[in-house]
C-alpha cells in the first residue's frame, strides 16, 4: 500500500499508488499521494504527474484531492490505453492559497467552445432584408461571418475581429440578438453561438469586401430562400431566429440549434 515515484526525465517523475492503496479509501489515499508530492519537490524535481483511467472517478477525485491539476488526456499513452493527465509544479500557488485553490479548481471544470457571428443586413431593391453569408472553405454550406472567440477574448471584440480579419470589413458589433446552443455534431463539441447585430447597410460595401484566401471562398448578401438553399439546416434555423429578433415581432432570445 503505497504511492512510488519514478523519473521519466529530468527534473520530472510519475506518480502511481497501488490498487490496495486506494481501496484504504479517499482520505488515506489523497494523504499519502500529497506526502509523495511533497517527497517528490523535497527531492528536487520540478514536476509530478499522474496518468489516470478516464473510467476511475476515485482516482481523478484523489488526484484532484492531492492538489494535481488535469493537463487533459494523453491518448493511447499507457498499454495502448487513453489516460487523463494530472500534474503539480514545484512553482504552482499552493492550493491553500486562493488563486492556487480557483486554478485548481478551473483545470477540471468543463469549458465550453464560443462561437461569435455578425448578423449583417441589406435591403433590397424589392423592400426585403437580404444578409450577408459567407462559403467557408472548409464545408460547402454557407454560414453568418464571425468564428471561434479566442481565450480571454470579448465575444463582441472576436465577431468585430473575425470580420475583419476574413472579409475586411470594419463594423462594430451591435446589440446581442441570440444565443443559440450547437450540441455535439461532426467531430465538434457542442459550444454556444452567440448573434450580435451588425446593422443594416448598402448591398454595395460587397465590392469592399477583401476575403482571406484560407478560410473564404465567396461572400455576398442572400435573400431569405437562398439562406434555406446555401445553408445547412441549423444554420438557417438560427438565421431565422436572429432576423425575428431585429423585427418589430421578436422571439426567442435563446435557441438550441435554432429552435
Amino acid at each position: 500500500m503505497s504511492a512510488e515515484l519514478t523519473p521519466i526525465a529530468p527534473g520530472v517523475v510519475r506518480l502511481r499508488w497501488s490498487p490496495e492503496l486506494q481501496a484504504q479509501g479517499l482520505g488515506p489515499t489523497v494523504e499519502v499521494v500529497r506526502e509523495a508530492v511533497a517527497q517528490g519537490f523535497g527531492e528536487g524535481h520540478h514536476r509530478i504527474e499522474v496518468l489516470v483511467d478516464p473510467d476511475d472517478e476515485v482516482a481523478q477525485r484523489i488526484a484532484t484531492f492531492a492538489g494535481l491539476m488535469r493537463e487533459g488526456i494523453a491518448r493511447q499513452v499507457d498499454a495502448g490505453a487513453d489516460r487523463i493527465v494530472y500534474a503539480r509544479l514545484a512553482d504552482d500557488t499552493p492550493v491553500e492559497e486562493p488563486m492556487g485553490f480557483r486554478r485548481l479548481l478551473n483545470s477540471f471544470l468543463p469549458r465550453k467552445r464560443a462561437i461569435s457571428q455578425m448578423l449583417i443586413r441589406a435591403t433590397s431593391e424589392g423592400g426585403d432584408d437580404t444578409v450577408l453569408l459567407c462559403r467557408l472553405t472548409y464545408k460547402n454550406d454557407w454560414d453568418l461571418p464571425g468564428g471561434v472567440v479566442e481565450v480571454g477574448e470579448s465575444p463582441r471584440v472576436a465577431v468585430s475581429r473575425e470580420v475583419e480579419e476574413e472579409l475586411g470589413l470594419v463594423i462594430d458589433a451591435g446589440p446581442l440578438v441570440l444565443t443559440d446552443w450547437l450540441p455535439s455534431w461532426g467531430g465538434w463539441d457542442d459550444a454556444v453561438c452567440l448573434v450580435f447585430d451588425g446593422g443594416v447597410h448598402d448591398e454595395s460595401i460587397v465590392a469592399s469586401i477583401v476575403r482571406q484566401q484560407r478560410e473564404i471562398r465567396a461572400a455576398r448578401f442572400c435573400t431569405l430562400a437562398e439562406v434555406h438553399e446555401l445553408c445547412a439546416d441549423f444554420t438557417a434555423r438560427r438565421l431565422v431566429a436572429a432576423l425575428r429578433n431585429v423585427s418589430d415581432d421578436p422571439g426567442p432570445a435563446y435557441t438550441e440549434s435554432g429552435r
